[in-house]
């Protein structure tokens, strides 16, 4: 593998919602409703109308404009809006540790790869830390990672490039050193922004974006992949290689023919 790779990251720092895990559509979607129903409140978030609330970053943000629209007003919603987000974190948090939330195929034979080629795993997003943690530990319990940056560490959502700048200064390493796996226009950005070179997995919600919010990704793919279900290539900027995999030789050429190194 390392003669294959050529010169390797220090690290790769992966976003969790939607990157690692396919937790949108199946984990948050159905807390939120709890917490609506919990509440006594009329409303439901189907899946398309989910898709579109996805566009505003932090849970707390995407319900706050979603009461605006529907005719709420300020006083309440600056009550509202965090007690409903309290509620849906406690009930993610055991979704997760009930096993609704599962890694998204190819992840861990990733992750894997590059534990045996020696790069740093981090992880950098902007979900809260208690059901983060609680993720985490019950799919990667046995994985040492590098760092954990959630939005408890953090003033700003993405696409601010806060989140991985934190993680680039806890990493002890510079944009040149390391590779981004995002999902979402919004990640792509967040790491842009921080100089990183980024890879785009998307999902089945970030897969029906505009294709050109993806535009400045050095690699964009349809999933991790695995041998009998190889990925689909979107754009490759880079020269990736790509064969349906993401492995860690495939992030070392990202890396090194990438922005970071540019």
């Amino acid at each position: 593998m390392l003669a294959e790779a050529g010169p390797l990251p220090g690290a790769v720092i992966f976003d969790v919602d939607g990157t690692l895990v396919d937790s949108e559509r199946h984990g948050h979607r159905v807390a939120f409703n709890l917490a609506f129903e919990e509440a006594g409140l009329p409303w439901r978030w189907d899946e398309d109308t989910y898709g579109d609330l996805l566009r505003i970053t932090g849970g707390q943000r995407r319900i706050d404009r979603y009461l605006a629209d529907q005719g709420v007003d300020e006083d309440r919603r600056d009550d509202l809006a965090p007690a409903l987000h309290a509620r849906k974190t406690e009930i993610l948090s055991e979704l997760v540790a009930s096993g609704r939330v599962e890694l998204r195929p190819g992840v861990r034979a990733l992750i894997d790869d590059l534990v045996r080629c020696q790069v740093a795993v981090a992880v950098a997003t902007t979900g809260s830390r208690n059901w983060v943690d609680k993720l985490l530990t019950r799919l990667l319990e046995d994985v040492e990672l590098a760092t954990v940056v959630t939005g408890d560490d953090v003033s700003a959502r993405k696409p601010d490039p806060e989140a991985f700048t934190v993680a680039l200064d806890r990493l002890g390493m510079t944009a040149a050193d390391a590779v981004v796996v995002e999902d979402s226009p919004e990640g792509l950005d967040s790491a842009v922004a921080a100089g990183l070179a980024c890879v785009v997995v998307v999902n089945d919600y970030t897969g029906a974006l505009d294709p050109a919010s993806l535009d400045q990704a050095e690699l964009v793919v349809e999933g991790f992949g695995t041998p009998d279900a190889p990925a689909a290539l979107r754009g490759d900027q880079v020269a990736s290689g790509w064969a349906g995999v993401l492995d860690a030789a495939v992030l070392a050429r990202v890396w090194h023919r990438g922005r970071g190194r540019s």
